[in-house]
């Protein structure tokens, strides 16, 4: 058995609890490794999705996965929020509380979105001291994610890579690697997918995420709304050989099939796992020669999908 990173076992391969398969769950119990909720549809209610998140922690593994800590604002960290987090990770023994490397509003109003940072030394240290902050207070080791973007700032100083590598070194926080958030800022920053891949800090990596994108013909969107790509899954087969393999979770938020298709998806993960890829040189010829590249990079903001509270009426 692989040692834990930062104290997170790989707990292997989960999928993200929608209401939409809460009764299939329940119903069939299936045999699924654990699963990942938006921590904020669970955190100010204790209606149906609370019950329904209970009965399912008592049979499997928990993570909680959160849209609105927003840890790059500049508007002072919201500790009610944080207290919220703490206490719905008690009551269902969450394994790990993950958030995104962004921002997500300003002067106390969401923009429900995930924004990107501009990758300075200010941003990067004004990002180091709240995520101290955060640790401190869950008393927990926060793991964060690594965004997909559209834009890049005139005023950023160093790639993402190097951002986050610091951001790890300094806080010792964990990393939610998205293997597709990676492939679709690359193909919007003309930046190598592989290189990031090698460049970020292994060690400190304790979850995959793999989802769906829509290609627009001149940059991609994360939209996870259909099937994982075969360049993606490439790119999945290289991550988990430099990694070691940590717990791997499939996102599928829109167009929502049933729960049976999403099963499959994430299975699809076993033979890359299995698989050693003979060098980063082979995934890259894999990467560059499957996928459809567009012309040019983006230039203009579009609607970020991954900022997705799932509405829990039911």
């Amino acid at each position: 058995m692989l040692e834990p990173r930062l104290g997170h076992p790989n707990i292997g391969l989960g999928l993200g609890l929608r209401t939409v398969h809460y009764q299939h769950i329940l119903q069939h119990e299936p045999k699924v490794d654990w699963f990942e909720i938006i921590s904020e549809n669970y955190m100010d209610t204790e209606g149906r999705p609370r019950y329904v998140l209970e009965q399912i922690a008592e049979r499997y593994p928990i993570v909680m996965h959160g849209v609105s800590m927003s840890i790059g604002s500049t508007d002072p960290l919201d500790f009610d929020y944080l207290q919220k987090l703490k206490r719905l990770a008690a009551t269902v023994g969450a394994l790990w509380i993950s958030d995104h490397i962004c921002w997500t509003g300003v002067a106390s109003l969401n923009a429900h979105d995930l924004l990107p940072l501009p990758y300075n030394e200010a941003t990067l240290k004004h990002t180091i001291d709240r995520v101290r902050i955060v640790q401190d207070v869950l008393e927990r080791t926060l793991v964060l994610e690594n965004p997909s973007s559209y834009v890049t700032f005139a005023d950023s100083t160093m790639p993402e890579s190097e951002f986050v590598n610091r951001l790890a070194a300094e806080t010792d926080c964990g990393l939610l690697l998205d293997v597709n958030n990676v492939y679709v800022s690359s193909v919007n920053h003309d930046f190598d997918p592989v290189e990031y891949l090698e460049s970020v800090p292994h060690k400190n990596v304790v979850q995959f995420h793999l989802a769906g994108h829509t290609n627009l013909g001149t940059h991609c969107i994360d939209t996870h709304d259909g099937h994982v790509i075969d360049p993606v899954w490439e790119l999945y087969r290289l991550a988990h050989r430099l990694t070691g393999g940590v717990s791997t979770l499939l996102e599928w938020d829109a167009k929502i099939p049933e729960f049976p298709v999403v099963h499959a998806e994430v299975l699809k993960a076993k033979p890359f796992i299995g698989a050693e890829t003979e060098s980063a040189a082979d995934v890259a010829e894999t990467v560059t020669d499957s996928e459809q590249k567009p012309d040019e990079a983006a230039t203009t903001t579009v609607p970020h999908p991954a900022a997705y509270v799932v509405a829990e009426a039911e």
